[in-house]
């Protein structure tokens, strides 16, 4: 057995180990190339060894500015208020990229990170930005649908999915994910696991998987050996694009031109640095890709749950929101729990601006 293997068996939170019966299904996949899943275009870092030491220093240094002043409010959702379904496609945010969507009669949850910590350890990171969240988990009604981006752990919560076990039906996720959600007991006769543009439809709503710019991996075995993935989510209402992690390219516009336009995209902003822009943009670029997209309205998420980088935590949003209005993108800014109406006049009020230092 591999050490690799070893750890994985004794640390649930790594997630499933890699099989060669695994491996040989990935090889038939286009985006796996020598090994690994690779990016439509060449995606290098910015790092090098001599810059980890400076970074961790940085990132381990506490700043009034890279957090709140205070822990973030957040709307409660009241539990009843679920058990009606919306006559119009209704989404609420959880903060960062976890995302409620009503739709079609349907409860889905976008990469519903629920935890307090994006790590495999409490001592890794530090705490989500608010107390609670909307909802617990366990006030949720039954979720017809989840879908998870890619492996990272702000983005797939081994405690989040053990919570959510009991309530979900269907877990749609990227090629290379469905290993994980089985190491931690979901049945694989409920997982959908899809490769870039394959799709599937559950009642009235399709889920295609498409393109981003990223990597994958929860440790340094399994680097680029699951897939990473943006989605779009259609229904005889509305179209809507996810975009979790990615940094600009022109898979944006592809997206545009073959599934849009969008009346919604949630598009990545935060969690940036000039060494890493290469899979996550810089806000400017997350207005542009909303753009290209072809977006009626855009919102900005992957913010306002915790620091991951070293800019200020309400840079994004105001960085995003001055580039929209600069090139007439409609943007909007829910509060967290603040539930909206795809369709209807969207929220924008600089809420985040009672908690700038």
């Amino acid at each position: 057995m591999s050490f690799s293997s070893v750890l994985t068996a004794l640390i649930p939170a790594l997630g499933g180990s890699l099989t060669t019966d695994l491996i040989a299904r990935y090889e038939r996949s286009p985006q796996w190339r020598n090994g690994e899943f690779r990016n439509s275009i060449p995606t290098e870092l910015n790092v090098h060894l001599r810059d980890v030491p400076g970074l961790l220093k940085a990132m381990l240094a506490r700043s009034t500015q890279r957090e709140p002043s205070g822990d973030l409010p957040v709307v409660r959702i009241d539990p009843a208020s679920l058990r009606i379904s919306p006559t119009e496609p209704r989404l609420t945010w959880f903060g960062h990229s976890a995302v409620m969507l009503e739709i079609s009669g349907m409860c889905v949850l976008l990469d519903p990170m629920l935890g307090r910590v994006p790590a495999p350890f409490p001592f890794l990171g530090r705490n989500r930005y608010s107390k609670s969240t909307p909802i617990e988990i366990e006030d949720m009604p039954k979720i017809d649908v989840v879908v998870i981006s890619h492996d990272h752990y702000d983005h797939l919560d081994h405690g989040s999915v053990l919570r959510l076990l009991p309530k979900v039906k269907h877990w749609v996720v990227c090629l290379g994910v469905a290993r994980h959600l089985i190491r931690w007991g979901v049945s694989p006769s409920n997982i959908i696991e899809l490769d870039w543009h394959e799709a599937v439809q559950i009642k009235d709503v399709h889920f295609t998987c498409t393109p981003a710019r990223h990597f994958s991996g929860r440790g340094f075995w399994d680097r680029h050996k699951s897939l990473w993935s943006s989605w779009v989510i259609s229904s005889p209402q509305t179209r809507i694009f996810f975009n979790a992690d990615s940094g600009y390219g022109p898979h944006f516009a592809e997206i545009g031109k073959t599934y849009g336009p969008f009346d919604l995209a949630l598009v990545e902003c935060g969690q940036y640095n000039p060494k890493w822009q290469a899979i996550h943009m810089m806000p400017e670029e997350s207005v542009q890709a909303a753009i290209d997209l072809r977006a009626v309205v855009a919102m900005p998420i992957h913010w306002a749950a915790f620091t991951l980088a070293l800019h200020p935590w309400y840079e994004p949003v105001e960085r995003f929101t001055a580039e929209a209005l600069r090139l007439g993108l409609q943007a909007t800014t829910p509060r967290i729990g603040q539930s909206i109406t795809i369709g209807d006049e969207q929220p924008s009020d600089r809420w985040w601006e009672n908690y700038n230092v």
